[in-house]
């Protein structure tokens, strides 16, 4: 029954990273690599391998405190675990690295206040937390760079061009590589 548990608590886990990669897996050719990002931003093969550790310490320490069967630590974690996901959302899906700086920091408290609460019931637990809550902290820098740094980013818009009635031609521009209106417009 106890390894059962304890594949279950890895399952949780990882699924919460499953959620995540379905936004994530779309946006980083799409728009992520097209991010002016800072100086340590690392490689993008590196961050599936380190999610996916990260997600199955989380689930053993879930598991390690799931036997104590202790409400509060419990739904800290479930509640920092669904913030997990939703940054994801929010950075990758909607594309908005401001909101998501502030959602992270949300996480970011509630990971700290699992780890508190998971020392209390066992030790073993709460250190296993400290490399996510390390690297969720050093995502947060990644976080602020990328919304710092692509704040006033001019849009690149294609070269095409709307015809107008007068002969002339128009091109796109403005954040959303609208067309130009017309000189009689």
């Amino acid at each position: 029954m106890k390894i059962l548990k304890l594949i279950l608590a890895i399952l949780v886990c990882e699924l919460a990273g499953i959620i995540g990669s379905v936004f994530t897996v779309n946006a980083i050719p799409n728009w992520y690599n097209s991010l002016e990002k800072p100086f340590l931003s690392p490689p993008n093969w590196i961050f599936g391998p380190v999610w996916t550790t990260l997600y199955l310490m989380m689930g053993i320490s879930l598991f390690l405190v799931w036997k104590n069967k202790t409400k509060t630590a419990l739904t800290l974690f479930f509640v920092q675990l669904v913030l997990n996901s939703v940054w994801s959302i929010i950075f990758f899906g909607l594309q908005s690295p401001g909101i998501a700086f502030g959602e992270l920091l949300i996480l970011w408290v509630f990971i700290l206040l699992t780890i508190i609460s998971f020392y209390k019931i066992s030790k073993p637990a709460a250190f296993l937390l400290i490399p996510y809550i390390l690297w969720v902290s050093f995502a947060g820098y990644l976080n602020f760079a990328i919304w710092q740094g692509n704040i006033s980013r001019p849009v690149a818009c294609t070269m095409e061009a709307r015809l107008c009635p007068d002969g002339s031609a128009v091109g796109r521009v403005g954040p959303n590589c609208e067309f130009a209106p017309c000189p009689e417009d």
